[in-house]
């Protein structure tokens, strides 16, 4: 076509009409379900709005047929809410043409072509990016409450929460949707998935689905089946990478990874998985928020029970666990494929744990279905249930005769204080109401039972099927921490309660063990034995005071700062009861004081005080600085 006409994509206009005035750069980015306007300029005379003919196409150019190309006028009106349309945005000058395309609120998302075609031929006008819209009634991802859009697609800045059930910590996450390059490498994340080099025809098409597309993302944020964007690491040595500690926000993971060629960044953990993967949801346009919940069971076999085995001096052997914490992701969307019963916050997570349909990817699965236990809908409903509300059982291994004895059952264990950031402020949000009813109420036992009929396991007699009902101890105890809130450098100072519940004195040994582990709950280096030989009298409670020097733990510590002190108490009458604690250390803090007033478009200086805790000196210390719209790239000082 010789006279290709010059358009003017309005793209201040149309950002701020969509949403989208934060993407960087020039190219056009818009919301699906939404008209929005360009202008052709046109060398001579504009041509007939009836003679032309606008096509968009998204896909791979040998993809495309019919099947991701599309051909349509310019009407009088409209058109329905199905299908791509255009209609003259205002009177029509001499030389110029302006127009208001629209698009399905079903189409697929990703970089389309926009064309034209007048009566001398052909033209190619350029690109555009189409995302999902939350703001459009007729999206699967639309979500009424602006405060909460504000929150789960447009905040750039977040909160995660680690630590364990009665110390949590906050985490700061820089999320970075709207930075340079972001976008790019979320639509590269799409064009690099199993699913897409299979076929990527039918991946182009089934783009229009956020269910589809969330649990290709959870497959693709690891690396595991794929060139994802993250390899995994939980212990040893982080050299070659980064330890999954020092990681503050999304963006540098998202650019190490285009800029390493698509090779896996390394290391991660479940709350930079879930981090990522918040930043690519919300930069395709579906909200999303990080969950954590503590006490997170791992169900290896699908029982919706978590075996716990102690040997004879009280160490933890191999087992399924519990994670003090694990971190995933939930997205906002509707679920046609179960019925409107199921709309809502869909869990998704992208840590390689266990395999769906052959592949490390887990959801979407309701949180609806998780809450009343109906764990045969699609997808990967009896994990996620198992992480929040399995029972679990403690048994003691005998290493004489390789028999299991039952310690004891816990109901009420799995699942605890599932927080998340509160919409429009920084405080933790409890949503453990969300993932089940009240703990030892009648219908959150209903409800297990529903989930453990419906997987064909008897709710009752499922865990006894695996040995005789323990011995009630009638003992009950405590192993905590002295201080609210022990430092790293400092010593441990733990505080042992026994108290004998019978009406009978009683006489116990303790074997007492301390641990380090990782957040998963993998013991990794003992730090610290001892025993104790206890005798209560009815109803008597007892203190016993206990110390963890820094020098038994100061070389054996993980990067999680993590201890768990276990204490294995055998009765004379042959009972057993297992008492546990976890301590968290907490690392010194670091300051940030501004110096001066803070202007836009000027340096500004800020001065950083951190106080050494140790009675030693410290070496090769590392700073590192992360912030959307504050830094250009991560500030790594040595």
């Amino acid at each position: 076509m010789s006279d290709v006409p010059k358009i003017d994509w309005k793209r201040k206009a149309n950002g701020s009409a969509h949403h989208t005035e934060q993407y960087p750069g020039t190219e056009l980015v818009v919301r699906r379900g939404q008209p929005f306007s360009i202008s052709l300029a046109f060398g001579g005379a504009a041509p007939a709005p009836g003679s032309l003919t606008f096509t968009v196409e998204t896909g791979s150019t040998s993809a495309l047929h019919d099947k991701t190309r599309v051909a349509f006028g310019i009407s009088s009106a409209a058109p329905g809410g199905g299908s791509w349309g255009a209609v003259q945005d205002s009177p029509a000058a001499s030389n110029s043409l302006s127009v208001a395309i629209s698009s399905p609120a079903s189409a697929a998302i990703g970089r389309y072509r926009l064309g034209i075609k007048t009566k001398a031929g052909a033209s190619h006008l350029g690109t555009f990016v189409l995302l999902f819209n939350p703001w459009a009634t007729g999206d699967d991802v639309f979500m009424g409450n602006d405060a909460e859009r504000k929150e789960y697609v447009l905040s750039e800045f977040g909160i995660i929460f680690t630590g364990y059930a009665y110390h949590i910590s906050n985490l700061p996450w820089d999320f970075g949707q709207f930075q340079e390059e972001v976008l790019d490498i979320c639509l590269d994340i799409l064009d690099r998935s199993l699913k897409y080099r299979q076929d990527p025809t039918a991946d182009v098409r089934r783009r229009n689905d956020p269910k589809y597309i969330g649990r290709v993302l959870s497959a693709m944020v690891n690396s595991n089946d794929d060139r994802g964007v993250l390899e995994g690491k939980w212990i040893g040595d982080y050299s070659g990478g980064e330890n999954p500690t020092s990681w503050n926000g999304s963006v540098d993971i998202l650019r190490k990874w285009k800029h390493a060629g698509f090779r896996p960044v390394r290391y991660g953990q479940c709350w930079v998985y879930a981090g990522v993967l918040n930043t690519v949801l919300r930069c395709l346009g579906i909200p999303a928020r990080v969950i954590t919940n503590f006490e997170s069971a791992h169900d290896t076999d699908g029982n919706l029970i978590v075996d716990v085995y102690y040997d004879s001096s009280g160490n933890h052997r191999a087992s399924e666990s519990i994670w003090n914490f694990h971190v995933w992701n939930e997205a906002w969307f509707a679920r046609p494929d179960l019925g409107s019963k199921y709309n809502g916050w869909q869990i998704l997570d992208a840590t390689p744990q266990e395999r769906s349909t052959g592949v490390y990817q887990c959801g979407p699965a309701s949180l609806t279905a998780i809450k009343e236990g109906d764990v045969d809908l699609n997808y990967d409903c009896p994990f996620v249930y198992a992480e929040v509300n399995a029972d679990c059982v403690t048994w003691r291994y005998d290493e004489d005769t390789g028999k299991s004895k039952k310690v004891h059952t816990k109901t009420k264990k799995v699942g605890q204080n599932t927080s998340t950031k509160a919409v429009g402020s920084y405080a933790r949000q409890d949503v453990t109401i969300n993932y089940k009813y009240p703990e030892g109420s009648e219908k959150e036992r209903a409800v297990f039972k529903k989930a453990c009929e419906k997987l064909n396991l008897n709710a009752f007699n499922a865990i006894s099927a695996k040995g005789p009902d323990a011995v009630n101890p009638n003992l009950s105890g405590t192993l905590k921490s002295k201080s609210p809130e022990p430092k790293v450098g400092q010593d441990v100072d733990l505080v042992f309660t026994l108290k004998n519940l019978a009406s009978e004195a009683r006489s116990l040994t303790a074997k007492m063990t301390a641990w380090s582990i990782v957040y998963n709950g993998k013991p990794i280096h003992e730090v610290w034995k001892d025993s104790l030989a206890v005798t209560l009298g009815p109803q008597e409670e007892k203190e016993f005071p206990l110390k963890i020097s820094y020098a038994e733990y100061q070389q054996r510590l993980t990067p999680d700062n993590m201890i768990r002190a276990t204490a294995l108490c055998q009765l004379s009458e042959g009972s057993e009861a297992v008492v546990e604690g976890n301590i968290m250390l907490s690392n010194p803090s670091v300051t940030l004081k501004v110096l001066g007033q803070a202007k836009v478009d000027q340096p500004l200086k800020v001065e950083v005080v951190f106080a050494n805790p140790l009675n030693e000196e410290v070496k090769d210390c590392v700073l590192q600085a992360e912030g959307s719209d504050l830094l250009a790239e991560k500030i790594k000082l040595e």
